[in-house]
């Protein structure tokens, strides 16, 4: 690229691949340079199917993100979604040599690579370990034990798991399309990174990303990622549910389900017909919207039912006190919050992208959440990047788990 510090973002979902590149503008916040979006192809799930379609689709994308903001993008991070992935969190125990000596970043670095030792099968690998809390002796934890006295420090983290064929199919298909990747980022971590306000990260939230085929659950708790977890449910569902009942193509239900859809039906939706394109000698058929409404809602509702499950299996149903932040391009559903309100008994709202400059009206909607948040992660590596040389050279020194526990800390508010 021609400037230094500008970043490429790429989040490859089910229904769009979105480009984004940015940079970091005088107020330290991350500002939108040009972005391109091309629809998904050779994708199923959240996994690439196809990877002749998937690579047409990126580099699509990419094009129409290099022209908008007139630089060459040579490299980017990459977001990765799909049923395949797992997360655990794995706690870890190191003693500290001489605890006349404060713990320091050495220290805390061995703490986070026991904690993020775990076996995994040979067709699995280790995408995330992201440090959660820290503790001196078995008291209470603390954000960074670096400063602190103690013989024995604690350290628990955050670890996602992918299919290794699912990662190299995905990097394959985004450097065929000419762009090298940086890093793969779990999807669910940058919808929560774009959407989040500092406040719900310490309160406690959980961010649903409801994609096309997939919705990805990214919990926080006490400020640190807690759990991640994907379903296997998505939009398409609810335009094939139209598709199927209705009788009508698929092009119609979804830009019916767009266009008048609701997760809830009013009083005002039983009064309001609206046309819809059906199948065979009928060209067009007029249905109540409080008919398209309900089959709309069933399938929400299954949706947000499957959320709750998991949510209480992981044991944070009732500890996320700033409730559900819904984003993905079915969280644009009018009513959605409500239902979620109604049905799971938390706070919830449709979140957008925060903390970011440069939107337009199009990636400023909760559907380009994730790639904003994966734009915001990458600023803050580079960020991290540009300290002085010493410090520079001091990360290179202590290698791999120190860029891991740097990754962790750009998903903990500062």
């Amino acid at each position: 690229m021609k400037r230094s510090n500008a970043i490429a973002a790429i989040d490859i979902g089910s229904t769009k691949v979105a480009a984004l590149v940015a940079d970091v503008n005088e107020n330290g916040q991350a500002r939108v340079l040009g972005a391109g979006v091309a629809p998904a192809a050779g994708l199923s799930r959240g996994v690439i199917d196809n990877i002749q379609s998937a690579r047409n689709a990126v580099g699509t994308a990419v094009e129409k993100a290099e022209q908008s903001c007139g630089m060459r993008i040579l490299s980017g991070v990459v977001g990765i979604a799909g049923g395949h992935l797992n997360s655990q969190n794995n706690r870890g125990i190191v003693a500290i040599t001489d605890r006349m000596e404060p713990i320091s970043l050495e220290d805390r670095e061995r703490a986070v690579e026991v904690a993020g030792q775990i076996n995994i099968p040979t067709n699995r690998q280790v995408l995330h370990v992201i440090p959660r809390a820290y503790w001196i002796e078995g008291t209470d934890p603390v954000s960074d034990p670096v400063g602190m006295y103690g013989a024995r420090l604690d350290a628990e983290t955050h670890i996602v798991t992918g299919a290794v064929s699912a990662v190299q199919n995905l990097t394959k298909c985004v450097e065929d399309s000419g762009v090298q990747v940086d890093e793969i980022v779990l999807g669910s971590l940058a919808a929560a990174t774009g959407a989040l306000t500092a406040e719900e990260r310490a309160q406690g939230a959980a961010t649903v990303d409801i994609g096309g085929s997939t919705t990805s659950i990214c919990v926080y708790d006490e400020g640190a990622v807690a759990h991640t977890a994907t379903l296997t449910l998505g939009g398409t569902h609810l335009t094939q549910d139209l598709a199927r009942l209705l009788r009508c193509p698929w092009e119609s239900a979804e830009r019916l389900k767009c266009e008048h859809g609701s997760a809830l039906p009013t009083a005002e939706a039983s009064s309001v017909e609206v046309e819809v394109r059906a199948f065979g000698t009928q060209a067009r058929k007029r249905v109540s919207a409080a008919h398209v409404a309900e089959i709309l809602q069933a399938r929400t509702e299954e949706i947000l039912e499957m959320v709750a499950i998991e949510l209480k299996r992981a044991g944070y149903l009732d500890r996320i006190a700033a409730g559900l932040v819904l984003t993905g391009g079915t969280s644009q559903l009018r009513g959605i919050d409500e239902l979620a309100e109604q049905r799971l008994d938390l706070p919830a709202r449709v979140g957008g992208p925060r903390g970011c400059t440069g939107l337009t009206d199009l990636i400023a909607t909760p559907a380009y959440a994730t790639a904003v948040g994966l734009a915001k992660h990458a600023l803050r590596g580079t960020a991290a990047a540009q300290r002085p040389a010493g410090a520079r050279k001091d990360a290179q020194e202590n290698g791999f788990f120190r860029r891991i526990a740097a990754f962790g800390r750009a998903f903990i508010p500062q």
